[in-house]
């Protein structure tokens, strides 16, 4: 069962469906409620007679950094900047590749909220995204967006800037409070070439908040980036930001995606297969052909950072994970992404695990997002005592089951397997005694 935000029109033919909110249940082969005589409608069929699935435009948002980076330069300890807000500073200087991942998107499964490829699937985790960002998930609420707008005071306090200042620029913007950017960038100057360093920082770190991790309007930090910055939790709104709207736009059948994109590069990155043959691409192939050519066995499937770490694998009365974003709510699962914490998938996953759960904000099922919250009090987490020894394994059903879904879906491109890619190792961990 599934809960759905109103939406306008269909995922790729803009023809008109029911516009209310109520539980459903969804076609296993898009994830969303259609008449059947529309599935075939987004499809085609390939030189071999093979159906697949249309591709869809996406775009991504990408704010101007230019004068975030030069703003670095006023950073007096890096290594004390890192320890204090984590690893804030590669971000700015990310290059992501826009191609690649404009087809990653196209292997977004709505059904599962995952990356569904033809034998694995893979899902950025909260694990990981803490990893990478630097930054430790804290044992208390994440943002709700019911959090009190700090007042000027407040801001004054955290950002110690003279209260005029903040009163004069305090705007709305597509309906929504907020600080421009060129405000605070001239704030921060005057901070970092007076070697005030907790002021210069405060509002460096803002602008980070504001225009790279949680960027809504260009050249605008809006309230919601402000609430994040002052309760210093920000991942599982990362997540869910990233996870809302690859489902918003999947479902819209396309348009621009609005998360923190360098930290999505990061994550996909990180699982790529990491051989010399793979990374060189001697042969100029596209990211479409390269991505279909890689199996299960080829995926960078565990780094040891993550030895210790204890999944957060279900909060209060769900049995997945639910996530709040800045625009609204998404469940996610990381039951399948246990192999990229590396544990084994021994068998395919209980439906009850992967129950999904959406909404955009300001539509929601009555008392949907309360529970959300309220979840969130009761995190359950698990380990090798709960999941077994971490040796990175997938067994034949649960990849059987995998294959399935990958079957029903339809993939986006075609195969064009087998491609040899040099293997220098094992690719996953020694057995540990499963």
């Amino acid at each position: 069962m599934y809960y759905f935000e109103e939406l306008d029109v269909s995922p790729s033919i803009g023809i008109p469906f029911p516009v209310s909110f109520v539980e459903l249940d969804i076609r296993p082969s898009i994830g969303i409620p259609f008449p059947v005589s529309f599935l075939e409608l987004d499809t085609w069929k390939d030189k071999e007679g093979i159906q697949r699935r249309h591709t869809k435009k996406y775009s991504f948002r990408q704010p101007d950094l230019k004068e975030l980076r030069n703003l670095t330069s006023y950073v007096l300890d890096p290594l004390g900047f890192k320890a204090r807000f984590g690893k804030l500073l590669p971000l700015l200087t990310t290059q992501v590749d826009e191609g690649l991942m404009s087809t990653l998107v196209q292997f977004y499964d709505p059904l599962y909220h995952c990356f569904t490829f033809p034998d694995f699937q893979l899902l950025p985790t909260l694990e990981e995204y803490a990893y990478l960002v630097g930054i430790p998930i804290l044992d208390q609420l994440p943002f709700s967006g019911l959090e009190s707008i700090p007042t000027s005071q407040e801001i004054v306090d955290m950002l110690h800037i003279d209260e005029s200042l903040v009163r004069a620029h305090m705007t709305t913007k597509g309906g929504i409070q907020g600080l421009p950017s060129e405000f605070l960038v001239a704030q921060a100057t005057v901070y970092g070439k007076a070697m005030s360093e907790d002021a210069f920082e405060a509002i460096f770190v803002l602008l980070i908040y504001g225009l790279v991790l949680f960027p809504n309007i260009d050249k605008f930090v809006d309230v919601n980036a402000i609430r994040i910055f002052f309760a210093l939790n920000p991942v599982p709104t990362l997540l869910g930001d990233t996870y809302f709207s690859l489902h918003t736009r999947n479902a819209k059948g396309g348009g621009a995606i609005v998360c923190c994109l360098p930290m999505l590069y990061k994550w996909f990155i990180s699982n790529l297969p990491q051989t010399v043959a793979f990374k060189k691409n001697k042969g100029c192939l596209r990211w479409s052909t390269r991505l279909m050519s890689i199996t299960n066995d080829d995926i960078s499937w565990y780094n040891r950072v993550y030895d210790g770490v204890q999944i957060i694998d279900s909060c209060g009365e769900f049995s997945n994970v639910p996530l709040l974003g800045t625009c609204g709510g998404i469940s996610y699962n990381p039951v399948l992404a246990h192999r990229q914490l590396g544990f084994p998938l021994k068998d395919k996953p209980n439906n009850i695990l992967l129950e999904g759960v959406f909404f955009q904000e300001g539509k929601y099922p009555q008392g949907l997002k309360g529970r959300m919250i309220r979840a969130w009090r009761k995190i359950h987490k698990k380990g090798r005592k709960e999941l077994g020894p971490k040796n990175c394994i997938a067994l034949e059903p649960y990849t059987a089951w995998v294959r399935k879904r990958a079957s029903e879906y339809l993939m986006p491109y075609d195969y064009p397997r087998p491609t040899p890619l040099v293997v220098v190792g094992p690719s996953t961990l020694p057995n540990q005694g499963v």
